[in-house]
């Protein structure tokens, strides 16, 4: 690690972070249920998908949108707390918020990975 990707890392999870606060604030909860939490992690995922596909995870680049706009933007902690918080007074509700943001984040990394991977091919061609 150099401090210059230290430094892009620390820059764009500045940025990445106060992506996640300023959705968080306009996505309201419904019923307790962290919805904008599970819209930050899962288009996060996506991103990500789409990032190491097109990306050499020795790039800069890669270091300051991956680990840095991205791991500042997507968030397990709150996603933990909004769960455990939830279970107290509707434990099938946190099951099911539990279930759909592991399935929707691994699915849309699956498809963030196979965009990026297209777009790869039709930039080639182009």
């Amino acid at each position: 690690m150099t401090f210059r990707r230290l430094f892009l890392v620390i820059a764009g999870g500045t940025v990445g972070t106060a992506a996640r606060l300023g959705i968080a604030l306009l996505i309201a909860d419904a019923g307790g249920i962290p919805l904008g939490t599970l819209a930050i992690n899962v288009t996060g995922a996506l991103l990500i998908g789409v990032l190491a596909a097109r990306m050499p995870q020795t790039s800069d680049l890669r270091v300051f949108f991956g680990t840095g706009i991205l791991g500042g933007f997507t968030t397990y902690s709150a996603f933990a707390v909004g769960a455990v918080g939830l279970w107290a007074d509707a434990p099938l509700v946190a099951a099911a918020y539990v279930v759909l943001t592991l399935a929707g984040g691994i699915g849309a990394v699956i498809l963030g990975l196979r965009l990026g991977r297209r777009l790869g091919r039709k930039r080639a061609i182009a």
